[in-house]
């Protein structure tokens, strides 16, 4: 199988071969935190860009199409905007969380990146709790959104973090459970085992109708938790102005903005790491012929597709759905969503003790 595994070996190997071992560690780090930074700043004009693609696709017009060759310079061109705005903090807002909260969601959203395995031999930390560790750092990040709600002393903001703080903590339980079906069937949370055990078959198509329903949940509760529509009702833009981030402005607006687009990019990430296989090629129980022809596609290739099919699938949900209301929002998942997960994965349990699977 062709990866990029070897350029990540070699660079360790020249470090520690010319350098002392714990300055080589520490550029390592460097190196690390330089390539994290640099994802999110792409991932941000990317998918910014192919959002406002997709939407004018959808509503059969243009989009983007003055700023460079088909327009695909324009969010460069709003972000220069931004970072040349003047950041404002408004009258009688505690200053301190007000300019601490957007640097606490870009963080948290940079933690979450590290047991994701971006292709064969590049992941950041293989530790052996890698699906407890994504879930439970994730669900840090509502501590920013409440911070930045209550500290802007505007009612809006704060109905909006109240909002955003209910509707998250409602659907990780959801969400949650959808993964625990698939560390059932795999016996381990260690990210790369989730991925050696789809070698023959991802677990969307081995695991039954039990993994089927897992993943559906999954990309709805998701869908949910990164405050995309129909769920956006942390920032209805009808009713609450901006939401939580109304008060907001310049740079620390756009790490709100860029925080949204990575972490669909991450939540994408671990529903194509569980169910899809990661940067694993599409195998078929024992057709050689076939799974040979399968690894000669680059494993960063196979990894990048599935992530971008997903983000275009919950793009897709976006312009296509009417937003739910509050009481909808909530009854969709204590009433029918969490109920579903529970009976689902205790289906998956069955299947797994029994060897049902394929």
């Amino acid at each position: 199988m062709f990866s990029i595994e070897h350029i990540t070996h070699l660079i360790d190997a020249w470090l520690y071969g010319n350098l002392p071992p714990t300055l080589a560690l520490l550029i390592e780090c460097l190196i690390v935190g330089l390539a994290a930074i640099t994802l999110f700043a792409v991932l941000g004009l990317v998918l910014v860009l192919m959002e406002r693609k997709v939407s004018a696709h959808m509503q059969i017009r243009l989009g983007p199409n003055r700023v460079g060759p088909g327009g695909m310079f324009q969010t460069v061109a709003d972000t220069l905007k931004l970072a040349m705005k003047e950041g404002l903090t408004p009258d009688g807002a505690d200053k301190f969380l007000f300019n601490l909260a957007p640097y606490l969601v870009i963080v948290v959203s940079m933690m979450i990146l590290a047991p994701v395995a971006f292709a064969k031999g590049v992941q950041l930390w293989d530790l052996n709790i890698g699906v407890l560790y994504v879930t439970a750092i994730s669900s840090l990040s509502v501590i920013g959104i409440l911070m930045a709600g209550w500290a802007s002393n505007n009612k809006y903001s704060l109905l909006g973090a109240m909002r955003s703080g209910a509707q998250i903590v409602s659907y990780e339980l959801s969400a949650g459970m959808s993964l625990i079906s698939i560390v059932v069937l795999t016996g381990s949370l260690r990210i790369s085992d989730i991925i050696a055990s789809q070698q023959n078959g991802w677990w969307l198509f081995k695991g039954h109708i039990p993994a089927v329903i897992s993943f559906a949940i999954f990309i709805i509760a998701v869908t949910a938790e990164t405050n995309r529509a129909p769920f956006d009702l942390a920032e209805a833009e009808s009713e609450l102005t901006a939401g939580f981030h109304t008060e907001y402005s310049g740079m620390k607006f756009a790490l709100f903005f860029l925080a949204e687009y990575v972490n669909i990019f991450i939540v994408c990430a671990i529903a194509a790491t569980l169910f899809l296989g990661g940067w694993m090629p599409l195998h078929i129980g024992n057709w050689a012929g076939f799974n040979h022809v399968m690894d000669y596609i680059p494993s960063s290739i196979w990894f990048v597709g599935k992530v971008f099919s997903l983000i275009f699938l919950i793009m897709w949900f976006r312009w296509t759905f009417p937003r739910l209301r509050i009481d909808q929002l909530l009854r969709l998942e204590w009433k029918y969503l969490l109920p579903i997960s529970m009976l689902n994965l205790l289906l998956m349990t069955l299947i797994a003790i029994n060897g049902w699977h394929f």
